[in-house]
């Protein structure tokens, strides 16, 4: 498991580049954002991006049992 430090940068990473992917297989953009999605996969011990980000969003700072923020990606 990653140290809990690392964890947010990884997710702000994510997010800002699915904001810019084109969707384009050769994009740099693409390519970038498939890297941090195996970062997160490895970092919080998962196979997949989506229970990757939920992973790393329980072990990020504030976040508790209760936190249902996760939940609400509506």
């Amino acid at each position: 498991m990653a140290h809990p430090a690392v964890l947010p940068g990884l997710v702000d990473r994510y997010w800002a580049l699915s904001v810019l992917d084109a969707a384009q297989d050769d994009s740099p953009v693409r390519k970038e954002l498939e890297s941090v999605e195996r970062a997160l996969c490895v970092a919080t011990g998962t196979a997949d991006v989506h229970a990757a980000l939920i992973a790393a969003r329980h072990r990020l700072p504030g976040t508790g049992p209760l936190d249902d923020s996760i939940l609400a990606s509506g």
